[in-house]
């Protein structure tokens, strides 16, 4: 769901750690614990491995030990914002199968670029490569589904500017949801660019707002963490 599905997708060269999203439930917690078990995996920060907590929203943080994959850091949520429920996302997702019949389920691209939508600034750039990369690969299938989504999250001027001309009546009906849109046409470039700056941080803000009271939690149990072990 995080950088490495990001290299998959080919909107990124490199991806220090993994980040998964799952099913929570609990025959689904006991597969995970295994399987960390095998990677010989430490958690390396506070929330604890606990599914209340992951189910507000918290990430845990591994670190493995295990030959082959020693230091690799394992990130796992269940829920994330402006993102749909486990179902949806797992109904929607890719599946890619390397030479040796691995299979790698990600996130699907439209879902992917909603889970990027933070308050750093290394992950924009990334939506960007995403809705570029799928563009490319379908523009000549499109359907519905595709067109709205290159118009929603589209994050270059000469982009918006074709896809408007193709599809004028669909853009239309999306101004609502994006209003940049209505400044494609008329607007100069100077303008189109502020205002998908203005998109960003926005984002920036509401992912900001998001994260005040989890960051609080965390610092009331790393509070806790540390008075147990003093």
């Amino acid at each position: 769901m995080g950088g490495q599905a990001c290299v998959f997708y080919g909107a990124a060269q490199f991806s220090k750690d993994i980040d998964f999203t799952l099913f929570a439930d609990e025959e689904n917690f006991a597969r995970l614990r295994a399987a960390l078990d095998e990677l010989h995996a430490e958690r390396i920060a506070v929330p604890p491995f606990d599914p209340e907590v992951l189910a507000r929203g918290h990430a845990v943080h591994f670190r493995c030990q295990a030959p082959g994959v020693a230091r690799l850091r394992v990130d796992v949520m269940t829920r994330m914002r402006g993102v749909a429920d486990f179902s949806t996302l797992w109904a929607r997702r890719t599946t890619i199968e390397d030479s040796d019949g691995t299979h790698y389920d990600l996130l699907a691209v439209e879902d992917l670029v909603l889970a990027k939508k933070t308050q750093r600034s290394k992950d924009w750039p990334v939506i960007e490569a995403l809705v570029e990369g799928h563009y490319r690969s379908l523009q000549s299938e499109p359907n519905p589904e595709r067109i709205n989504f290159w118009l929603r999250e589209s994050r270059t001027p000469e982009r918006l500017i074709d896809l408007i001309r193709l599809h004028p009546q669909e853009a239309a009906s999306l101004v609502p949801q994006r209003p940049l849109l209505a400044l494609i046409q008329n607007g100069d470039r100077a303008t189109i660019d502020a205002a998908l700056d203005a998109e960003v941080r926005e984002q920036m803000a509401t992912d900001r707002t998001y994260w005040e009271p989890l960051k609080r939690e965390l610092e009331a149990m790393r509070s806790t963490e540390r008075r147990g072990t003093s």
